[in-house]
């Protein structure tokens, strides 16, 4: 009887162990980057437009005010989620996003990029672009998807993957004296460079 007891411990044991690399090698297999081909992949500058009117709305309890109508076609370099932040009740993810040269698999492997604490950080031991390209085409960006389908879209989306997002920069306000603004220009960088977008619409592709 000892004997089959040990038996049956060590085989729950291998279980949960296999149990445990599966799940690992699932995760790391959905969420491994995309692999794109060199070339600039998406070409066309960021679209910004004067909202149609200065409209406010309520979200999560919070007043968004629309700055500018605002689209864009990028390349995924980086997601971060965000669950306790102040932040993570309207934007559940960040995508740093690549368009121009920022979106070439050439330029691309000289980087070194993460995101945290809702900024992108690069770096390159050898510049293969200026600085100034760099920050004029690529951001990080804060993403406040209007309904669930979006927010399923970006949540799941992958590095190396392109994205379309069509949707407004605006101003979150909350009652508390939370604050977050969009910026409106591509070429500023460091604390309050980021994009606060309102996603209307979001679609993701791997090419």
């Amino acid at each position: 009887m000892d004997e089959w007891l040990e038996w049956a411990r060590e085989r729950r044991l291998t279980l949960a162990l296999v149990a445990v690399v599966g799940f690992a090698g699932f995760m790391y297999w959905n969420d491994r980057p995309v692999a794109q081909r060199p070339g600039i992949l998406a070409p066309e500058e960021p679209l910004q437009t004067e909202p149609a009117t200065r409209e406010s709305w309520t979200h999560h309890g919070h007043q968004l005010t629309s700055l500018a109508q605002f689209q864009l076609r990028a390349r995924v370099l980086g997601t971060e989620r965000y669950r306790f932040d102040r932040g993570a009740e309207l934007s559940p993810v960040d995508l740093a996003l690549g368009w121009g040269p920022m979106s070439d698999t050439r330029i691309l492997d000289a980087f070194t990029i993460r995101q945290q604490d809702r900024f992108y950080y690069w770096n390159a031991a050898s510049m293969p672009i200026p600085a100034d390209e760099v920050i004029s085409h690529s951001a990080n960006m804060h993403l406040i998807p209007a309904t669930d389908a979006v927010a399923k879209r970006l949540l799941g989306a992958k590095v190396g993957q392109l994205v379309e997002l069509r949707g407004q920069l605006i101003r979150v306000e909350g009652k508390d004296g939370f604050r977050w603004v969009s910026s409106l220009t591509r070429t500023d960088s460091g604390d309050g460079a980021c994009e606060v977008i309102w996603v209307e619409e979001a679609r993701v592709a791997d090419r």
